[in-house]
């Protein structure tokens, strides 16, 4: 039997009951444990998502050069313009950021407590071969 069994992102926030709203819509998750401090969260694909308060917490500043990027969440979708038009409609943000080196289109967001997180084109299926 494995040491650990699951892993939890954790952010942390000031007001967690309402950054969890926020993941609840985008990615149509339950909350699975909800207590004075914490909320976590289980989306159908199996993303685990959990939000801590921290009454002084404050938002990143990335992509600001004198912060550097320490983590963000990076979410696969198949529509990069209707998930950019859920994540706006939530209030989440746009980050002005250059884009990204490699095969596949993405978008980087603030979620309305300042955390980072990509929506990242689902890559198509490569061609059988022979």
């Amino acid at each position: 039997m494995p040491l650990v069994t699951a892993g939890v992102v954790v952010l942390d926030c000031a007001e967690p009951e309402k950054l969890a709203e926020f993941y609840k819509q985008l990615l149509d998750a339950e909350e699975t444990v909800v207590s004075a401090n914490r909320v976590e969260l289980r989306a159908p694909g199996g993303t685990r998502i959990a939000l801590r308060r921290d009454t002084n917490a404050t938002p990143p500043s990335w992509p600001r050069p004198e912060n550097s990027l320490q983590v963000h969440l990076d979410f696969l979708v198949e529509d990069l313009d209707a998930a950019e038009r859920r994540v706006v409609s939530l209030g989440g943000r746009p980050l002005e950021a250059k884009d990204a080196p490699g095969p596949y289109e993405e978008r980087g967001f603030a979620d309305p407590a300042g955390h980072s997180f990509t929506l990242r084109r689902t890559p198509p299926p490569a061609p059988k071969r022979g």
